[in-house]
C-alpha cells in the first residue's frame, strides 16, 4: 500500500478557513441556517467548523449528526448486519437552509440518503453540501458540493483518507491511498 500526502496540516486548516468564510458571505449570521454533519466521518469536520463559525460570528451554531445508514440504497446487500450511528437532531430543519457536512464526495450515494433522512425532521428551504474533498469524475448519482476543499482526481483503486485531531489523531492530513498489485 502507497501513501502520498495531499494536503498536510497547515494546508488543510487555511482550507477549512476559507470554507468557514464562504458559508459567512452566504449564510451571514446564521440566523435561519443550521449545520448537519453526516455520520461516521462528517460529524468531525463539521464540529470543527461550527467552532470556527462560534468564534467568527461570536454566537451559538445550530449543529446536527445525522446517520444514513438505514437510508442507504445498498442497505440490504451488505454481508454483515450494519452498525448505526447516532442521529442527533436538536432542533427542526423545517423552512432553514441546512448544510450537509461531509468529508470525502464520492459516489453521491450517501448524500442522496442523508437527503431522505433529513426530511424526517422537517422541509428546509434549501439544501447545500460542503464537502472537505471532491473526488471528481466518480459520481454515480448527479450530486456536487456547493462548497469544496479540494478537487482531487484519483482512480477507481485509490482511496481518499482524511485525517483530522476531533478523531484522536496528532495531525491533520488527507491522504490517497493506493493498493499495491501483488
Amino acid at each position: 500500500m502507497q501513501k502520498r500526502l495531499v494536503i498536510d496540516s497547515q494546508l488543510l486548516n487555511i482550507t477549512i478557513d476559507r470554507l468557514c468564510q464562504q458559508l459567512i458571505e452566504n449564510h451571514n449570521n446564521f440566523e435561519d441556517s443550521v449545520i448537519l454533519g453526516l455520520q461516521p466521518r462528517g460529524v468531525f469536520l463539521a464540529e470543527r467548523i461550527t467552532q470556527k463559525l462560534k468564534k467568527l460570528l461570536k454566537k451559538e451554531i445550530n449543529l446536527g449528526y445525522l446517520d444514513v445508514t438505514f437510508y442507504r440504497d445498498d442497505f440490504r446487500k451488505k454481508d454483515t448486519p450494519l452498525i448505526a450511528n447516532e442521529t442527533k437532531v436538536p432542533f427542526l430543519v423545517e423552512d432553514k437552509k441546512v448544510i450537509l457536512v461531509d468529508d470525502v464526495l464520492y459516489t453521491g450515494r450517501s448524500v442522496r440518503a442523508a437527503m431522505d433522512a433529513m426530511i424526517a425532521f422537517g422541509r428546509p428551504k434549501k439544501v447545500e453540501l460542503l464537502v472537505l474533498v471532491d473526488r471528481k469524475y466518480s459520481r454515480d448519482l448527479p450530486i456536487q458540493p456547493n462548497y469544496r476543499g479540494i478537487d482531487v482526481n484519483c482512480l477507481e483503486s485509490e482511496k481518499v483518507w482524511v485525517e483530522l485531531k476531533e478523531q484522536g489523531l496528532e495531525n491533520d492530513n488527507i491522504w490517497l491511498i493506493t493498493k499495491n498489485k501483488t
